[in-house]
């Protein structure tokens, strides 16, 4: 954001530095003489780390009001949408930064981009090996710059004792760890809340959805609704949750084995939910699921970890051909290990594409 706004054309604060211990609203004044006096006159602040000053929406609504501009970041704990909305009142725009893409963590590693259109059979290879690395290490920056440390498990801790234990006041920590844990071990999976409520032994359903809710508002999981017109179905149908970060899941979840065919629809979720919020998942007529239905592009989207089985093939064509009885669809996404030759399917055109090269084009 800085490079695209100008080193020029604004001021840089950070909040996390001790020299501004005792830092009150009223002080603000006094920071923007000093910044005009060192940088001369500029329009915009570049804010970090806003949460430790206690009331920093006053003075960041008194600038506003005197046509400044402010890019601000804080910690999940301070930072929620709706207290936002309540701070600022409609000023403001929230920019959501998710872990490292496919994309950001080949560069991050200084990995050479193939031309895809190109591509040898050793740089598929290759680019197959850094997406099954890219799945059991993540996209979080500072878990991948200090391998050594156990950073996620600390960020992890910190979500869950600090930005919601604490925050909402929970009595029920044990439960709200034992629910955690077994989200983080299920990526991609469908969960009931019913069940929940009667597994972890919690009193009612809406306690596990609140628990759930209070989750996806410190930004470590998400959860995808069934496509239906009826929104009551919608909502009291199965969700399917998904994490913020499969080297989160790997770290923080127990497996036998890993389980790199949810991982990689995690993977997917990710990607699309960058893009865009209306996701759902689709229930067939027949009872198959597949695993995304975009309203908007009228596109239903597989993930299916290896096509050449010829079971596992036959499953997913005959869930999308299923699914098309129950829904208007342009186009339909196979994301598996190779590209294959297109075809049509009840009319409607199915690609089957690699998913380490689909990544790298989202």
């Amino acid at each position: 954001m800085a490079h695209k706004l100008g080193y020029d054309s604004f001021y840089y604060v950070n909040f996390e530095d001790d020299r501004f211990l005792g830092f009150q609203p009223d002080d603000a004044d006094q920071l923007y003489r000093v910044l005009v006096e060192t940088f001369g006159e500029r329009k915009i602040f570049v804010v970090d780390e806003v949460q430790n000053i206690p009331g920093w929406e006053h003075f960041v609504r008194r600038f506003m009001d005197m046509d400044f501009k402010f890019y601000i970041t804080g910690s999940n704990a301070s930072l929620l949408s709706r207290e936002l909305g309540t701070r600022l009142t409609g000023r403001y725009v929230p920019i959501e930064l998710f872990p490292f893409s496919f994309r950001e963590f080949l560069r991050f590693k200084k990995e050479t981009f193939p031309d895809l259109q190109r591509m040898t059979t050793v740089e598929k290879a290759r680019l197959n090996n850094l997406l099954e690395a890219y799945l059991q290490v993540g996209g979080i920056p500072d878990a991948l710059k200090y391998p050594e440390l156990p950073l996620l498990r600390t960020l992890y801790d910190d979500v869950l004792y600090r930005d919601i234990a604490t925050r909402y006041r929970l009595e029920a920590v044990t439960a709200l760890k034992e629910l955690a844990f077994y989200l983080m071990s299920n990526p991609s999976s469908m969960v009931s809340f019913n069940k929940l409520k009667d597994q972890f032994r919690l009193g009612s359903v809406n306690t596990i959805k609140s628990y759930i809710d209070y989750m996806e508002n410190s930004w470590l999981v998400f959860t995808l609704n069934l496509y239906d017109f009826s929104v009551k179905r919608q909502q009291i149908a199965p969700k399917k949750v998904y994490c913020i970060d499969t080297g989160l899941s790997s770290t923080i979840g127990f497996g036998f084995s890993p389980n790199t065919g949810k991982l990689l629809e995690n993977l997917v979720f990710l990607a699309l939910r960058r893009r865009t919020k209306e996701i759902y998942y689709h229930a067939t007529p027949g009872s198959y699921e597949v695993d995304f239905y975009l309203p908007e592009k009228r596109q239903l989207i597989q993930v299916a970890r290896n096509m050449e089985n010829p079971a596992i093939r036959e499953r997913e064509i005959r869930a999308l051909s299923d699914a098309l009885k129950g829904v208007k669809v342009e186009s339909a996404l196979i994301l598996s290990d190779a590209n294959e030759n297109e075809f049509l399917l009840d009319g409607v055109k199915v690609e089957i594409r690699s998913v380490a090269e689909w990544l790298l084009n989202q």
